[in-house]
């Protein structure tokens, strides 16, 4: 088994002090929070993660890409809490928050995800964590205190920073189980730096269905219908749940994991000789076809023959210009809200998102003979194939929560 993990750090710097007034935070006023938050919450997670997986695809459209809209979404629910005023406003609306959910009720459904997200078994293990990690020369407001005890740290940037970034580093470190080493690069903790926000995933799972490596071997990948690389691609035959999609223009094959919960979706487009096959695809994807995707009812069990590509990936993505292209406003900016955290000015500085994956046969930590294969099978088939030797686009998805936890596409080995 191989661990599969992302870290998503941003580094916030502190200007001059303009005091606000000091508020409470979540303010419930004796009421009971709306039961319904927690679904709705990551009602958005879901809408959110497909537009971020198609800007990071626009950014960076001939690469492989992995990441994690999971961990990304909780950084930027981190920073929403602390916010106030114009900031906030742009953040609730790239989170997908709705007009009538309350800061207090989001802020619930963060609080019961926290207890919920530590999962592990002997099936799989998946775990999320978050840290703020903030300069001792800054005044914090006690109620943030209060409502983040766990995620809190206070840390003396200005006199050792760093000391500072390689602690931060370890804990990344250790939270992922050792994957994801040196997130924070050195320089990007300095004198001025103020605040810290980091969230750290790992998901470690074994297929339900594991491949043979006696059948493992080197095959023909098509980067291109005129482009080939050679990659080690692993077989397993077995009852998987299949489709095509003539919406999505792709073949839909689940890889369950163990554990009945989470589950590897990937998405073949054919090769096109007019348009970027992923990016017809993906264009396509959008909320509604994708909860039509992971319904469980929506795929046909079939007898199906695998073959996937082994692969390991390690993808850095700069999140600051991804970001604002999906409308975070001002956050970046010198003029950004943060009142909530504390009466001094603070910005965002930069945004970094660092994952790595690991397929082999046993599981995912967290590859012919011709170029052009029909994306259409015969129904009369006892047998069908699924050969994932061509470009393709990959989720894994918790069932339970209804959440995308990592996600990215295959272009070439």
């Amino acid at each position: 088994m191989n661990p599969l993990l992302v870290a998503l750090v941003a580094v916030i710097s502190v200007a001059c002090c303009a005091a606000q007034q000091e508020s409470c935070f979540p303010p419930f006023e004796g009421r009971q929070p709306n039961v319904n938050s927690y679904n709705n919450l990551y009602g958005g997670e879901q809408d959110f993660s497909l537009a971020l997986l198609n800007a990071i695809n626009k950014l960076m459209p001939k690469q492989n890409l992995f990441f994690s809209p999971y961990s990304t979404y909780h950084a930027l629910l981190i920073a929403y809490f602390m916010a106030g005023g114009e900031t906030e406003a742009y953040l609730r609306k790239v989170l997908r928050l709705g007009d009538n959910q309350q800061r207090s009720d989001i802020y619930a459904a963060y609080k019961l995800d926290r207890l919920l997200t530590v999962h592990q078994n002997a099936a799989y293990e998946f775990t999320s964590a978050n840290k703020i990690y903030v300069s001792d020369t800054v005044k914090v407001r006690g109620c943030v205190n209060a409502d983040f005890p766990h995620e809190l740290e206070s840390y003396p940037f200005k006199s050792d920073p760093e000391g500072c970034r390689n602690s931060i580093n370890q804990w990344v470190e250790n939270t992922t189980h050792h994957m994801i080493t040196d997130l924070l690069p050195t320089g990007s903790i300095d004198a001025s730096t103020s605040l810290v926000l980091v969230n750290a995933a790992y998901f470690k799972g074994v297929w339900e269905n594991k491949f043979n490596p006696n059948l493992t071997r080197p095959e023909i990948f098509y980067v291109s219908p005129t482009k080939q690389i050679m990659v080690d691609m692993m077989h397993v035959e077995g009852s998987f749940r299949h489709d095509i999609s003539e919406t999505l223009g792709a073949h839909i094959l689940e890889l369950p994991y163990q554990g009945d919960n989470i589950s590897m979706y990937i998405l073949l487009p054919p090769f096109s000789n007019t348009e970027d096959s992923i990016d017809a695809t993906l264009k396509n994807l959008n909320l509604v076809n994708f909860r039509k995707l992971v319904e469980r009812d929506s795929l046909i069990f079939r007898t199906v023959q695998v073959s996937l590509p082994k692969f390991s990936l390690e993808t850095t993505i700069e999140l600051v210009p991804v970001l604002e292209s999906l409308g975070v406003g001002n956050l970046f900016k010198e003029n950004a809200n943060f009142h909530t955290l504390t009466n001094e000015k603070v910005s965002v500085g930069e945004g970094i998102h660092k994952a790595k994956i690991e397929i082999n046969e046993n599981g995912a930590h967290a590859a012919a003979a011709t170029a052009f294969l029909t994306w259409r099978m015969s129904d009369d088939e006892d047998v069908f194939y699924f050969r994932c030797d061509r470009p393709f686009i990959y989720l894994i998805y918790n069932g339970k929560t209804h959440t995308v936890l990592f996600t990215g596409v295959f272009r070439r080995p």
